[in-house]
């Protein structure tokens, strides 16, 4: 087909700012329209009374998929960010037990384990080389691909390694960990990376072994300015290769003629306004775009098909504004319960269904520790992340609207005392000075979310890889998706990929 002169990229989160600049600069005339008046989408910011809270992701990690990134738009990271690396990486409060710090490096990350449990380091020292091979694999063969041909699969790289890779594709995670480490502390620290994936470690193929090579092995990093410098610099590259962003413009239609995209319908200051464009990259919510913006006849996939789904993981955010240094805290910090079961049937529940919705193992992020832009002197910035169903039902918090509703309002105080009674601040409530809410039926009417999840689709396996959707719709000519509801997946860098992998078929395509 002949090459595409124009395109309309629907949402200006990372996908859709990343995607905006590689087809700008690959000479195509770029509009992204965004629905909301803020730029990054979940990666957005809230102000209030000198404190700037992040709404979304704070762990930098797979710097290669940045570097790859920044290389392809003519610069480099180090050029566009300023990054940190954090000493110890994350810290993480086991229930019972004296809190344990995750060094930087590998050396002490496998000493650390086995001053917890003896004999626990060599074996992290394999399951670590393991988690490195199997990365490179998925960065070569799995991650930078459309699935458009079996050749993923072919190499010899992968082929040496078919039985194995079938292996912890049908091994999950938590039984993969359990039976190479008997201590729970450990089991945790090595289970939880399934949560950035929006899913639980009984879940996720123990393939997924290969994100404690990103937290453990590389380790975590922290931008100055946190993910917003991110997204501005985004922004910065697809302006300099004449990109235009229009904020407050909500796409209510994909313009078709003879089943082929040809432009978009949208509302901006009260007017209807048509945009005729080439091409359409629904950078969004894909169950967005086909249930909303697209003829039902002309739908790649049916509402069964997302009925189906496993949403992934839901969440109510507490915005705290707090007065006085917490030393009790580090940048990152991770609190597990002992009765980890408990916490994830809450999170994805069975036909049982939890009596309640939310985890008691949950995330505190505090970039104060790091950057003192975050918070008025003095003050710490406290982001905490309960996980809770992926349900709007749950509720809104109070960011976004006059009052929390009853529901997200009793998950945020449960957490505070929580937060309180296992750091050792008992002090912690009476020293608030900012305090914000944000549930998850913000996310479904912020972000057009599915089922209001805080991430996107669980990384289960058959929510993996091809099995997660086509970047392509199968009906509709010239009509691309990209981000997190897509391949290769949930994170900022696999937002970044999956803009290169629209270049790709782009490319391909000609």
């Amino acid at each position: 087909m002949p090459k595409p002169k124009s395109a309309v990229v629907i949402g200006a989160g990372i996908a859709g700012l990343a995607t905006a600049g590689l087809l700008a600069k690959e000479g195509l005339d770029v509009t992204v329209l965004e629905k909301g008046d803020w730029l990054g989408g979940r990666a957005g910011e809230y102000y209030l009374d000198g404190f700037c809270f992040e709404t979304g992701p704070s762990w930098y990690l797979m710097p290669e998929a940045f570097d790859r990134f920044f290389e392809l738009m003519g610069t480099t990271t180090n050029k566009e960010l300023d990054l940190i690396s954090l000493d110890p990486g994350y810290r993480v409060f086991p229930e019972g037990a004296d809190f344990i710090d995750i060094p930087l490096g590998q050396k002490r990350v496998c000493a650390l384990f086995d001053e917890l449990s003896p004999g626990a380091g060599p074996q992290l020292q394999n399951y670590l080389a393991s988690a490195q091979e199997i990365y490179e694999i998925a960065l070569q063969r799995f991650l930078y691909t459309n699935f458009v041909s079996p050749a993923p699969f072919m190499g010899m790289v992968v082929l040496r390694r078919a039985l194995r890779l079938m292996y912890l594709l049908c091994e999950p995670l938590d039984r993969f960990v359990e039976k190479q480490f008997l201590d729970l502390r450990l089991q945790q620290i090595l289970q939880y990376p399934a949560v950035f994936l929006s899913t639980q470690p009984r879940s996720a193929p123990s393939l997924y072994h290969l994100m404690s090579h990103t937290d453990l092995t590389q380790g975590v990093r922290y931008p100055q300015g946190g993910f917003t410098s991110i997204v501005s610099a985004l922004e910065k590259l697809a302006r300099e290769y004449g990109a235009r962003i229009e904020l407050n413009a909500e796409v209510t239609e994909i313009i078709v003629k003879s089943k082929q995209a040809r432009g978009v319908r949208y509302n901006h200051e009260g007017q209807q306004v048509n945009l005729a464009a080439d091409m359409v990259v629904g950078a969004c919510d894909i169950e967005h775009v086909e249930s909303q913006l697209i003829p039902s006849q002309l739908r790649t996939y049916s509402p069964r098909y997302f009925a189906q789904r496993d949403p992934g993981v839901g969440a109510v955010l507490v915005l705290l504004g707090v007065r006085d240094p917490l030393g009790q805290l580090q940048h990152h910090n991770l609190f597990f319960s002992r009765d980890w079961d408990r916490d994830f049937t809450a999170v994805f529940p069975d036909k049982t269904f939890a009596l309640r919705r939310d985890s008691q193992s949950m995330y505190v992020c505090k970039p104060s520790h790091t950057d003192n832009t975050v918070a008025p002197s003095g003050m710490e910035n406290l982001f905490v992340l309960i996980p809770v169903a992926a349900d709007p039902s749950i509720g809104h918090g109070d960011a976004y609207h006059e009052q929390a509703s009853a529901e997200v309002a009793a998950i945020a105080e449960r957490a505070i005392d929580f937060i309180a009674q296992r750091a050792e601040i008992p002090d912690l409530r009476d020293r608030i000075v900012v305090h914000k809410t944000i549930g998850p039926q913000d996310f479904q009417e912020r972000y057009y979310s599915f089922c209001g999840g805080a991430i996107g689709p669980a990384h289960t396996l058959r929510q993996s890889a091809f099995l997660r959707g086509s970047n392509r719709s199968k009906k509709i000519a010239n009509l691309y998706y990209a981000g997190g509801t897509t391949t290769p997946g949930v994170g900022v860098p696999l937002c970044l990929i999956s803009a290169e992998n629209i270049l790709t078929r782009l490319r391909s395509e000609k």
